[in-house]
């Protein structure tokens, strides 16, 4: 991976590439506690119940660009290719459109989906790099 992060880099400094590094975290819980935290006191910690409530969960799509150090993300409902590709979608709003995107990611199964493939097979200015 950092092989291929150093050679992107050298690339995108030389021409008009963006090489966002792709990732996800899925199942990120929403979390309350059922009780106030109780405030710091002379002598004792602040403290809080360990019992919470868990009122959903959400995935973060996150894509980092090596170039200029700018992070551009999304929460999505789901994690399935169809959020990965509104995430793809909202990425390439925020690029010029003169500019390519050469995306690194994982191997993960939503990457490689043929719903996203189908997505890719169009688009001129987008390409896949995984480790």
């Amino acid at each position: 991976m950092y092989y291929k992060m150093s050679l992107s880099l050298r690339e995108s400094l030389h021409t008009r590439i963006s090489t966002p590094i792709v990732d996800e975290k899925s199942q990120i819980q929403a979390l309350d506690r059922t009780a106030p935290i109780l405030p710091l006191r002379p002598g004792l910690p602040e403290r809080q119940t360990h019992d919470y409530k868990r009122h959903s969960t959400t995935t973060l799509f996150a894509a980092f660009n090596i170039l200029n150090g700018k992070v551009i993300g999304t929460f999505q409902e789901r994690h399935r290719s169809r959020e990965f590709i509104r995430f793809l979608n909202h990425l390439e709003r925020q690029l010029p459109d003169d500019q390519q995107m050469h995306l690194i990611m994982d191997t993960y199964y939503t990457h490689k989906s043929a719903e996203v493939q189908r997505w890719l097979k169009p688009k001129r200015r987008s390409r896949f790099h995984s480790n």
